[in-house]
């Protein structure tokens, strides 16, 4: 009997040490003493020297995990049970997580380099105030053009690519929103819609350009506009970036009737582990010096005006990339419509891909 009391004892007292460890290591992971810090962002979207500079700078770990959509990210922080202390959403999931409590509201206080950003990128309508989110790179939704097979001016405006000219020479990226964005926009309407009647004049629109449409694909554009396997793209202005890093006969543009504008943005999850460590890392990335040098690595634009000043000209005065404001001023964000008009948009789109084939 003796022996069972001891060793129940023993079973106590062990117990009661695991808890007191696990106790102390969640008091230091969550207070200043914490020294990792876990960030969760697109792959390949950082340059890996910053990563270790700010190691060395302050002492922490940086523990960097990657995903390849906004949705499956969602995913994993609704389920819980995650540690990221620094997310990059894009807009419209911002406000998603937003409505859906996920977000830790930012200290300004504690993100003295927010000043950088220029006053353009900030406040925007899903995120008023910036209350939750960090402008970290930003871009459009374009037309990408071969110049062996077309001139640049017969493909300036969205409605242009409903020309007969573009017969089977047309690559449309997979996506809903953007492929009803630029038939919205050739009629008026704003990309961010919930009026079924527009939608279905959008999708009768857009039935009309699918003798031009060769195929409606998604990373595999990169290869294609590459290969010159067609003449126009809508793609994205980063991917289109890469495309004409490869062929110097690709050249991009941004309607200046409009077209969307996209953020992608640092914030903060509720669930966050080791807050104080976040603010560091996100105030780094903001000092101008790493924000130009993370721009020049990843290629896209850069919402850091002080950064922008850091950067080469023939990068800055490229208006492929940082069109002129009187094209800025046209373009739109996407907003986090409801799921039933997201159905919407998915259930027409499907239908109109239906219609192609």
């Amino acid at each position: 009997m003796k022996k069972l009391w001891s060793a129940l004892l023993g079973i106590i007292a062990l117990c009661c040490l695991l808890a007191l460890g696990d106790y102390f290591m969640n008091r230091q992971n969550n207070g200043s003493g914490g020294k990792t810090v876990t960030v969760y962002n697109w792959g390949d979207y950082i340059d890996p020297a910053l990563i270790k500079k700010f190691e060395r700078q302050t002492g922490y770990h940086v523990d960097y995990e990657t995903f390849d959509s906004n949705e499956s990210m969602l995913t994993k922080i609704r389920q819980g049970g995650t540690n990221y202390d620094v997310v990059v959403p894009s807009e419209y999931t911002v406000q998603r997580m937003k409505k859906e409590h996920l977000l830790a509201p930012l200290d300004h206080r504690k993100l003295s380099n927010l000043r950088y950003i220029d006053s353009r990128f900030l406040n925007q309508t899903f995120d008023p105030g910036n209350r939750y989110s960090v402008p970290y790179f930003w871009g459009t939704l374009g037309i990408i053009y071969n110049d062996q097979k077309i001139a640049g001016q017969e493909v300036q405006h969205w409605e242009q690519l409903w020309s007969p000219r573009l017969k089977n020479n047309l690559l449309l990226i997979d996506s809903a929103r953007d492929v009803f964005a630029m038939a919205l926009i050739t009629q008026g309407k704003s990309v961010n819609t919930t009026n079924y009647s527009q939608l279905k004049q959008a999708q009768h629109h857009l039935q009309a350009l699918t003798p031009n449409v060769k195929a409606i694909i998604a990373d595999e554009m990169k290869m294609y506009m590459e290969q010159d396997e067609a003449a126009v793209g809508v793609t994205y202005s980063g991917d289109a970036r890469e495309m004409i890093s490869v062929n110097h006969h690709l050249h991009y543009v941004v309607p200046s009737e409009g077209s969307n504008i996209w953020f992608d943005n640092m914030v903060i999850p509720k669930s966050a582990k080791n807050k104080q460590a976040a603010y560091q890392f996100i105030n780094f990335m903001l000092q101008p010096e790493n924000a130009a040098k993370n721009a020049e690595y990843v290629g896209y634009a850069t919402p850091n005006r002080a950064a922008k000043k850091l950067l080469p000209r023939s990068v800055t005065d490229d208006q492929q990339f940082y069109p002129p404001e009187s094209t800025m001023e046209h373009l739109q964000t996407y907003k986090d419509l409801p799921r039933r008009v997201l159905g919407e948009y998915n259930d027409l789109f499907l239908e109109f891909k239906m219609f192609k084939k």
